[in-house]
């Protein structure tokens, strides 16, 4: 064991006890074992999800115990303690710089032994979502440190890469998945993105990086700083859709349909309908943004069938695109850090979830707490 001596006994963490009740508390740190490490978190990034979870539309299931918990799933740090079996799997050490998969798993299914806990059946858990009461208690990066489960994903990161820019590898995965692997987009490829959220930019520039022909981005008018950045990044076009179906447009500026539609938006339920109704033959179509319990969404089998299209489903990304996107970052190939916009301290964590809501009246696109600064 290396490092725990020089720590602190607790840790400053917000807690999340129920729909819109955060609270600053202090956290007792755990003891380690030797296959078990402790982060002292850097950054924090924020995404839809957790102001999904502050709102209390996160369901509690087997992966998920949304209350009471320390939030935040997105985690970047330093190794501050670490077993010596751990250093050994993670070939990491105390000081090391590394980014954290959000879950982890059960440890003894193929996955596991891959290392690859989001796809384990039974999953152990994802950070940010784990019940404050489950031993050790520091589940999430909202906190001065975060417990690393023997059974993480961890992987070293540049450490004068700027935080604002090295915690981009947990949307920057996404994007790959769901821009480029999953529906494997290549170069006779015309694509639609629907939102340019972060996810939906990150989409956006694995879409140009595997060599898309065209490339077109959706959003609202309150969305225009976001489109814009899109075009910057390299979009073929933008459409603004307040009030209109942007279906024929895309027919239009795609000469016939896309080839690849990728639907990152949340809470709109015309969205499948229209992504159908975007594609080409044969197209495929990303699921990727949800939709909330209750949402009816417009099936059309006929049109998928007659059209021949392929849809799926996207909850998490595979382990190689997790690993992609930390080489991507470290290339300085795009300038990723033009989605960062705000940052906060943990004790404003309320502030920043409300800011990437945008509840605020910010421009917000990506948004992250610092538990050490302010």
């Amino acid at each position: 064991m290396t490092g725990r001596d020089a720590l602190p006994d607790v840790a400053r963490a917000m807690v999340l006890r129920g729909p819109g009740a955060l609270e600053l508390a202090e956290l007792p740190l755990p003891q380690l074992t030797e296959d078990d490490a402790l982060l002292r978190v850097e950054i924090c990034g924020l995404c839809g999800t957790d102001y999904e979870q502050f709102d209390g539309k996160v369901q509690s299931n087997e992966y998920y115990k949304p209350f009471p918990s320390v939030p935040g799933h997105e985690p970047l740090g330093l190794i501050a303690a670490i077993g010596s079996r751990a250093a050994e799997r993670w070939a990491v050490d105390v000081g090391d710089r590394v980014a954290v998969r959000s879950s982890y798993g059960c440890g003894r299914c193929a996955a596991c032994l891959d290392f690859d806990p989001a796809r384990c059946p039974t999953r152990g858990g994802t950070y940010g979502f784990t019940h404050v009461d489950t031993a050790p208690g520091l589940w999430g990066a909202f906190s001065e440190y975060m417990y690393l489960h023997p059974l993480s994903v961890v992987r070293k990161l540049d450490p004068h890469i700027p935080a604002s820019l090295a915690v981009m590898f947990n949307p920057l995965a996404a994007g790959l998945s769901w821009g480029a692997s999953v529906p494997g987009t290549g170069p006779a490829d015309k694509v639609v993105i629907m939102g340019p959220g972060q996810r939906g930019l990150c989409s956006l520039v694995a879409a140009l990086d595997a060599g898309a022909s065209q490339v077109i981005v959706t959003g609202l008018g309150s969305d225009q700083h976001k489109l814009e950045l899109a075009s910057e990044l390299g979009a073929n076009h933008t459409i603004v859709v307040d009030g209109i179906d942007p279906t024929d447009q895309v027919l239009e500026l795609t000469s016939g349909g896309a080839s690849v539609v990728i639907d990152t938006t949340p809470f709109f339920e015309g969205a499948f309908k229209q992504a159908v109704g975007m594609c080409a033959r044969r197209g495929r179509i990303v699921l990727a943004g949800l939709k909330g319990a209750g949402v009816s969404a417009e099936l059309v089998p006929d049109e998928i069938v007659y059209k021949e299209l392929s849809v799926r489903g996207v909850l998490s990304m595979p382990l190689p695109d997790f690993h992609r996107a930390c080489e991507l970052i470290e290339t300085g190939r795009y300038p990723l850090e033009r989605l960062h916009t705000h940052s906060f301290p943990l004790a404003q964590a309320e502030q920043a979830i409300a800011t990437l809501a945008g509840r605020t009246g910010d421009r917000a696109i990506h948004v992250a707490i610092e538990p050490w600064s302010g």
